[in-house]
């Protein structure tokens, strides 16, 4: 039997190898972080926008919006956190900071800006909100007022997300099918200037999302019964992904480097968990979890005398749609539990 003093040294030997260890593992995190990126720059629309759209415009300030994360609506059109929360956490750094927000709360200007409004694309569309360019322009302001430095910008990474806004407008117009094709190449090429741009200001590593299967949203599959995607949609969606990669590829033959662009797959990961919602938790893959009581209404309505009108599904962590148009916080959890297993995330750290 072990007498007390020798008791007493194992325990700090102990102490001791449990101290070393987990010094060796901040420090392990530490080396990780100072390689890793320490700015994130965010682009695009309601999928990656965390408060920047008004107060007075429809969802994302409203109830239900937010009863997940934080509890009450936040400026995410979600009931919780969205894809720029998890890209964030991917590198490590909070989510960065909304432009509007930008002189109320300097502090968190170190983890970036959001320069995203819910309802833009690269072109205008029904949204009064800024288009790409513009926010762009915003960037390019602060920089000019010395808010970042090119020293911040050599450890940064843009993340940009458009384009659904642009075909949903283009559809609004009645424009034609037949003149879709034409108009997805201009909507492309639009975005490949956009990149560049945001590249051309020092901007290390840009992530452009692929567009997300349209035709799978509950706007497209209300028709169906909330059973299956809208097949017509997705090809078209397929065409504009296809045209995307080859620009990326095009961008970064002429930048000589091969991963200063990366594009998200949505639109894989999207499927992935549609077609095994189990897997991933999912009870309810189609069905959105929060609308109108009747068709004039969406989530987050109310009437004149502020009585709501909309419904909330019992279980929002089990549904992959919040809305007609955008996924729960559960969804885009498991949407970046997809994410995790491609190339291209890995590649943002590299």
């Amino acid at each position: 039997m072990m007498n007390s003093h020798n008791q007493q040294l194992s325990l700090l030997s102990l102490s001791l190898a449990l101290l070393l260890l987990s010094g060796l593992r901040v420090e392990a995190r530490l080396q990780h972080h100072a390689t890793s990126y320490q700015k994130l720059f965010v682009f695009g629309d309601s999928y990656v926008d965390t408060g920047n759209t008004r107060i007075d415009q429809p969802g994302s300030w409203k109830n239900p919006y937010g009863i997940t994360f934080p509890g009450k609506p936040a400026g995410r059109f979600s009931d919780g956190r969205v894809l720029t929360d998890y890209i964030a956490k991917f590198l490590g750094l909070k989510s960065p900071l909304p432009y509007k927000f930008r002189k109320l709360i300097p502090q968190n200007l170190k983890y970036g800006m959001n320069f995203a409004y819910g309802g833009t694309g690269v072109f205008d569309t029904s949204s009064k909100n800024p288009n790409m360019t513009i926010q762009i322009d915003f960037f390019k302001q602060l920089l000019k007022e010395n808010v970042y430095t090119a020293s911040d910008l050599s450890k940064s990474v843009a993340l940009v997300s458009v384009a659904g806004n642009d075909y949903n407008f283009y559809l609004a117009r009645n424009g034609s099918i037949q003149g879709f094709p034409s108009f997805i190449a201009s909507v492309v090429n639009q975005t490949a200037t956009n990149l560049l741009r945001i590249q051309s200001l020092g901007v290390k590593k840009i992530v452009v999302d692929g567009l997300q299967p349209l035709g799978c949203l509950p706007g497209s599959t209300a028709s169906l019964s909330f059973q299956k995607c809208n097949s017509t949609f997705n090809d078209l969606v397929l065409l504009h992904n296809n045209l995307l990669n080859q620009a990326v590829t095009r961008l970064n033959q002429q930048t000589k480097k091969q991963t200063t662009f990366i594009v998200l797959d949505l639109y894989d990961s999207f499927l992935s968990v549609l077609n095994h919602p189990s897997s991933n938790n999912i009870k309810d893959a189609f069905k959105p979890c929060c609308v109108g009581i009747i068709s004039q209404y969406f989530c987050g309505s109310v009437d004149e005398n502020n009585v709501k009108k909309y419904k909330v599904c019992d279980h929002p962590k089990s549904a992959f749609f919040w809305d007609l148009l955008h996924p729960t916080q559960a969804g885009w959890l498991a949407v970046y539990n997809e994410l995790q297993t491609t190339k291209a995330l890995q590649q943002i750290r590299y």
